[in-house]
């Protein structure tokens, strides 16, 4: 079946979202007079959310009496501070281009609070384009749970099967699946280290952002 819409995840998928991320632990630790933190270090636990980075940037785990506190302060001050230096991943806003030009549909379908994804697409021009935003406040069961992918094929009245979803996490490539879209993992986006995208199953797999533009290609022309 052709593919008529392309759906992405957003954090380490469509946007490079980790320098606002960065920039927010970094501000935390000189508020303390602590030293920055290792960028890398927090990059590549990104996909785990908050919880996540804050502990990276302190050094604790989430049963230390510091980590409420330290996690609502990254939440509010990441509130203020979540389209600054987020942008898309390169080759993403051409082929965001190739994608209308073709007269093809493009969404967003993330775990990322509604709270902070919609105002960072309006922020890049995105929130006019995107067909849909789906967000977990639209839906009762977030990712993996396949809910919030079908959600966004009834939004955009096509059959699952019609739709590619682009992700950079095990969680999305099994709600794809399980929505019965066709997958992409992508290598670029936030991976932890010990994770293996080849091992996720996704119909497709892809090195760097900026090859999306061909595999798509190569999608749509069914070859």
């Amino acid at each position: 079946m052709r593919i008529r819409a392309v759906l992405f995840d957003m954090d380490g998928t469509l946007l490079d979202s980790a320098p606002d991320f960065i920039a927010v632990c970094q501000a935390m630790r000189a508020a303390r007079g602590l030293a920055p933190a290792e960028e890398a270090a927090i990059r590549a636990v990104v996909s785990g959310g908050a919880r996540s980075m804050v502990c990276s940037a302190f050094g604790i785990d989430d049963s230390h009496p510091d980590f409420a506190l330290l996690r609502d302060e990254f939440l509010e001050r990441y509130q203020q501070h979540c389209a600054v230096l987020t942008r898309p991943f390169a080759g993403i806003s051409e082929l965001l281009d190739d994608l209308e030009r073709a007269h093809l549909r493009w969404g967003v379908a993330t775990n990322k609070p509604l709270r902070y994804a919609e105002p960072i697409m309006q922020a890049l021009g995105l929130a006019e384009r995107a067909a849909v935003l789906v967000c977990p406040e639209h839906v009762s069961r977030s990712k993996p749970d396949p809910e919030m992918i079908t959600l966004a094929c009834q939004q955009l009245a096509l059959n699952p099967a019609e739709v590619l979803y682009i992700g950079d996490d095990a969680r999305d490539i099994e709600a794809g699946r399980a929505a019965g879209t066709r997958t992409a993992a992508v290598r670029y986006g936030y991976i932890h280290p010990d994770d293996h995208p080849a091992h996720w199953g996704a119909d497709l797999l892809i090195e760097r952002s900026q090859e999306l533009r061909q595999v798509l290609d190569r999608v749509l022309c069914g070859c």
